[in-house]
């Protein structure tokens, strides 16, 4: 009798004990939600989660192990997916990116990511390009040093993530070396817009109504933004944004953004539905941000002439042009920037 008992509780034992999982899973609560879904992709992955009512939302994930981008709709993140992590979310979208946290099986990885992001968003800003070489060696040894820190006290990231963000370090000064070298060479290009007449945009759709043109502005210097609904930088310089138009009011200036956005991140089984779409998500981001000046959106979005004129390949990016037409800036101080004041002032605008 005993060993039919021991025989029966070892079967029992091994038939409760639950296997490796082939999938991930991913749940979790969005106060002040975007949407009513959030999107996981990669480049060769994309899945769409229902959000329910009260934001909380909930679903499993056939994945292979790598970094996965979230979008809200709005905005976006990253986090770790792998099979048999069990991630738990919260956010606010008042402020995303700061109050992101994981619980769960594998959170440790995506908690770092996370922090990660935050260090970047602060040190990583354009103006870290404009310094001049000694102090822009001395700031990135300084980065390097707050990445180190958060990295050498997380622990429990996954084995081999964590490998390749070592690495990732150890390349990191050469690499921003590099890139700024790259940005002095570029000064002069741009510089040779100067003083020339500005490409031009023609019946623009606007925000307010009707269409807008950049000969409508004549007489006025243009401060231009080139930006999309779907681009983090460009949406963290809208406050800052929002403040120099307000301290310009009035003046011999008016402010233009122009969205570029051509369907990235919205929903559509043709180019022309996902082109709706992203219209009007660019015209809710405007009521929603409360997004002043002349809002106008793209004809061809990156083909567009003004944009292919200006030689854009990245965005923000922020123009000045002068009331005869001619460019001043081809690549103007951002809204953040303290030297764009400095040149408004020295313009006398």
């Amino acid at each position: 009798m005993k060993k039919i008992l021991l025989i029966t509780l070892t079967l029992s034992l091994i038939a409760c004990k639950e296997g490796p999982k082939n999938y991930a899973t991913l749940s979790g609560k969005i106060t002040n939600k975007n949407s009513d879904s959030l999107v996981i992709r990669s480049r060769t992955y994309s899945k769409t989660i229902k959000v329910n009512d009260d934001g909380s939302f909930s679903d499993t994930l056939k994945v292979e192990a790598g970094i996965f981008n979230l979008f809200d709709g709005v905005e976006s993140t990253y986090l770790f997916l792998k099979d048999g992590v069990a991630l738990n979310l919260t956010l606010d979208t008042e402020a995303f990116d700061e109050t992101i946290r994981y619980t769960g099986k594998g959170a440790e990885t995506s908690n770092y990511i996370a922090k990660k992001t935050l260090i970047q968003e602060k040190e990583l800003k354009p103006d870290l390009l404009k310094l001049e070489e000694e102090a822009f060696k001395t700031k990135v040894a300084d980065i390097h040093k707050s990445f180190t820190e958060l990295f050498e006290s997380s622990k429990n990231m996954d084995s081999a993530f964590a490998a390749r963000e070592k690495q990732g370090f150890d390349k990191m000064q050469e690499g921003l070396l590099k890139m700024y070298q790259r940005q002095k060479a570029m000064a002069t290009q741009y510089d040779d817009f100067k003083g020339k007449p500005s490409p031009d945009f023609v019946n623009y759709e606007n925000y307010k109504g009707g269409t807008t043109s950049l000969s409508d502005l004549k007489g006025k210097y243009v401060y231009v933004d080139v930006w999309a609904t779907w681009c983090g930088p460009c949406k963290r310089e809208i406050p800052f944004l929002k403040e120099v138009e307000a301290k310009y009011h009035n003046k011999n200036i008016e402010f233009v953004s122009i969205s570029v956005d051509e369907g990235r991140g919205f929903k559509g089984d043709t180019p022309e539905e996902k082109l709706a779409a992203a219209k009007a998500g660019w015209k809710k981001m405007i009521a929603e941000k409360d997004m002043g000046g002349i809002q106008l959106f793209s004809d061809k979005a990156w083909k567009s002439d003004f944009v292919q004129g200006y030689k854009i390949t990245g965005i923000p990016r922020f123009i000045l042009i002068d009331p005869d037409g001619n460019v001043v800036d081809a690549n103007a101080p951002r809204p953040s920037s303290p030297k764009l004041v400095e040149l408004f002032d020295d313009l006398n605008i």
